[in-house]
């Protein structure tokens, strides 16, 4: 096993852990914190020859900005509750789950066909995921909690497999606080008398 701990793979791991914990109390701060993350990981995915991860930052930075806006503009606190947690609702299900199919295939074919990535398969996946469940992070969706959860399921063997063993870690610490995050928002949901996310409608 050859483990090559770089600075920015460090860095990534820090900013990484607190961004997660942040978002699971629902704290304004996350979003920041998140964008540094963002950049480190540029760096890091593209050294790795992970070219759809890499670009994946970018789009993160920009939902990033939209999340921070969005959690912002309902006038509450820093600390947390400017915009409630809700369920997903089965429109926005139909259009996750079409945009993720369409997504998975379009990165697949051109990752196979314009870079040198030897897992054009599993990064587009993880990349659709991501991008669906930070979308929903976005919203406060209590669901995005399930798609960072797949997600992580695949990116700890598949950060494992390209050698970013610290990465790989993280990723089994994301997973710890992504089951934490979707505890807490199920509380936060429920204290707020919503329904359950199966019984939401358009």
């Amino acid at each position: 096993m050859n483990w090559n701990l770089s600075w920015t793979e460090a860095l990534g791991f820090a900013t990484g852990a607190v961004c997660v914990w942040l978002v699971a109390r629902q704290h304004i701060a996350n979003w920041p914190v998140g964008i540094a993350n963002n950049v480190f990981f540029i760096v890091l995915f593209l050294e790795a020859g992970l070219y759809a991860d890499a670009g994946l930052q970018v789009v993160f930075i920009a939902l990033a900005a939209y999340g921070w806006w969005t959690w912002a503009r309902g006038g509450g606190p820093a600390t947390a509750g400017s915009l409630p947690v809700r369920g997903t609702t089965r429109v926005e299900w139909v259009w996750l789950a079409a945009a993720g199919v369409l997504g998975t295939a379009a990165l697949t074919l051109l990752l196979d066909r314009a870079t040198d990535s030897t897992v054009p398969f599993w990064d587009a996946l993880t990349t659709a995921l991501s991008l669906a469940a930070t979308y929903g992070q976005c919203r406060k969706l209590l669901e995005s909690w399930w798609l960072w959860i797949a997600a992580d399921l695949v990116y700890i063997p598949l950060y494992a497999y390209k050698g970013l063993y610290l990465t790989s870690l993280l990723y089994i610490g994301f997973l710890a606080l992504c089951v934490a995050g979707l505890i807490g928002w199920r509380r936060a949901l429920a204290a707020a008398g919503a329904r359950p996310a199966t019984a939401v409608t358009a």
